[in-house]
């Protein structure tokens, strides 16, 4: 589902907005576990929660840099902000996964009781259904807008509620005298969120280096093209994104005697029905009259 850069804006900032208030939240009640029962689990995802605000607030910044208009020196627009955010984001969640591997294996060598285990019990189980929350309206957010600064900042938030059920699985085996519990499910928990900023980094350096649209995006756009009275057939499609928008070129193959000015309109057409399908785009298209082209340049 595509929508208009300016409804584009207002999405991915209410979702930011959301984030950073949830990891405030978050914060503030597992501080408060975490002084009143002394879990090393909840130590960790106290840390966690810490990192997670940065990356929102990051992550919200950087959307309001990528929207602004191409400018002088920024000629392609600035879009790619949102994925330098994305690899600051895998840098965060790189530093939670190794807190949380530190935290785990110093409980594991040496176990402390907890104390006053019901209240980090509660805090576990309102933290999981408000990140469950936050995540349900990222989704939302990611279905219209495709935002990739979002999708990263809700795959962190997804790995939270695997963290957070962790703890509160752990808080319980250590209240029935499974005292190692708490270290063990954050060792595990550890491997799992670092394995998800390699994910994020890697999303990250694709856009950065340019890689194309989504294959079936590719085919979308030939079919429209082609679909076109008059257009013979399309070559030497290059495709890419940069935050919202969606960067296209192409060669249009059209017959030897079209008057320059039918080939324009034809071209016009073209753009039009495109913009139709990706409404954020840049289109650059070029005319080709197809006696010239050789046939292993020719994709119809």
């Amino acid at each position: 589902m595509a929508v208009e850069q300016g409804h584009y804006y207002r999405w991915v900032t209410f979702a930011g907005i959301a984030s950073s208030t949830t990891a405030g939240l978050l914060i503030v009640g597992k501080l408060t576990a975490w002084l009143m029962t002394g879990s090393s689990s909840l130590l960790a995802s106290l840390t966690d929660s810490m990192m997670d605000i940065s990356a929102s607030l990051i992550s919200l910044m950087a959307v309001r840099y990528a929207l602004i208009p191409a400018d002088n020196n920024h000629q392609f627009g600035h879009g790619k902000a949102e994925s330098l955010a994305s690899l600051a984001q895998a840098a965060f969640i790189t530093g939670s996964a190794i807190v949380l591997l530190m935290h785990g294996v110093d409980a594991l060598v040496d176990p402390k009781p907890l104390l006053h285990v019901t209240v980090g019990i509660w805090i576990s189980i309102a933290s999981l259904i408000l990140t469950v929350v936050l995540i349900t309206f990222q989704s939302y957010v990611i279905r219209l807008t495709g935002s990739q600064a979002v999708k990263a900042d809700s795959l962190h938030y997804r790995s939270d509620v695997l963290l957070n059920a962790a703890v509160l699985l752990a808080l319980v085996l250590s209240s029935q005298g499974y005292p190692n519990a708490d270290a063990i499910f954050a060792i595990l928990l550890g491997g799992y969120i670092l394995w998800s900023a390699l994910q994020i980094g890697y999303e990250a350096a694709q856009t950065l280096l340019d890689r194309q649209l989504p294959e079936d995006e590719c085919q979308k756009i030939s079919e429209i093209c082609c679909a076109v009275a008059g257009v013979r057939g399309i070559h030497d499609l290059k495709t890419r994104f940069s935050g919202p928008v969606r960067f296209i070129q192409l060669h249009l193959e059209l017959d030897d005697d079209l008057p320059l000015i039918k080939a324009h309109e034809l071209a016009d057409i073209v753009e039009m029905r495109l913009k139709e399908e990706f409404p954020v785009s840049d289109i650059l298209i070029h005319m080709d009259p197809i006696s010239v082209l050789s046939k292993e340049h020719v994709h119809h």
